[in-house]
């Protein structure tokens, strides 16, 4: 080859894949491409939170004059409802039980999964699969079935109206969630680690408190916010097995004691609303690294 046709050749241009993200430097395609969809994805998740936050601090006044008021906007904001809600209500009171049974019902939860997604994947026994398969089946039954034998197990221990009653029966559809998301995350770690400690002498106990469990805390972070998240936001089970105003949850005692008959307290819904979503928001902002390295893979082989 002559070097005429050498550089006549290297003069052509490349159509790989060099210049990444090049297609979006005009600035129409930027903004159909990019700015927009980012921008309907902000109204969608922050427009429901907006909302909550301006009905909580507006006036009884400013709530259904539309003709004088404009919706969107507050003139005069007073912090009537949110001082109702915290002092002339059990709204304290049932943001407690709310995160003692979260709490509680998530720990007992992941404790469960940890155990039964490890013997489901990392003993192969005869059936795992099959089991792993109930497992799973056993999340998708809806929870208005499950109420009613609970109902008569709860009231057969004695439990009813306690925060056991809703401690007991959450992790029936938390055990298997979190059970199936752990045991996909444990099939993605190598079996050789553990053939090694097998060799090494390692007990299985040995294997899963300091190979497996060190390994796999996103993926339990990641199940723990999940169990929390619907415990957090259960209203079956706790509209249920639960009756006095002092034991009820947010979810519920927003619903029931700001509620009265044609009569709804919208401030203080809304503010009761926008508190009780804020551990939930802190919750995912703290382990949001965690959360998404547990959805983009576990160890590499």
């Amino acid at each position: 080859m002559s070097v005429a046709s050498a550089a006549k050749i290297s003069s052509v241009p490349e159509t790989g894949d060099e210049g990444g993200m090049r297609y979006l430097d005009r600035l129409p395609r930027r903004v159909v491409l990019v700015y927009l969809p980012l921008l309907v994805f902000m109204i969608v998740l922050l427009f429901p939170f907006y909302w909550m936050a301006i009905t909580a601090i507006k006036p009884n006044y400013q709530l259904t004059d539309y003709n004088n008021y404009s919706p969107f906007w507050v003139v005069g904001p007073t912090l009537d409802h949110i001082r109702y809600l915290l002092f002339e209500t059990s709204y304290p009171g049932w943001l407690w039980n709310t995160i003692v049974i979260s709490v509680v019902a998530t720990f007992v939860s992941l404790v469960t999964s940890v155990f039964a997604a490890y013997a489901i994947e990392r003993l192969r026994f005869t059936g795992a699969k099959v089991v792993g398969l109930a497992i799973f089946l056993a999340y998708l039954v809806p929870p208005s079935i499950l109420f009613i034998p609970l109902a008569l197990m709860v009231f057969g221990f004695g439990i009813y109206d306690t925060k056991l009653a809703l401690i007991f029966t959450y992790p029936t559809f938390l055990v298997p969630f979190c059970t199936w998301l752990l045991m996909g995350y444990f099939r993605s770690i190598p079996y050789e680690l553990e053939e090694c400690a097998l060799i090494d002498g390692a007990s299985r106990w040995q294997i899963l408190t300091r190979i497996l469990l060190p390994l796999s805390i996103p993926g339990l972070i990641s199940a723990g916010i999940f169990a929390f998240t619907l415990s957090w936001n259960e209203f079956i089970y706790a509209l249920t097995f639960i009756q006095s105003s002092e034991n009820k949850t947010v979810p519920v005692g927003v619903l029931t004691e700001l509620v009265r008959s044609d009569v709804y307290e919208w401030g203080s819904l809304m503010a009761g609303a926008l508190l009780g979503s804020l551990p939930v928001v802190i919750l995912y902002s703290f382990f949001v690294e965690h959360y998404v390295s547990s959805m983009t893979g576990a160890v590499k082989e």
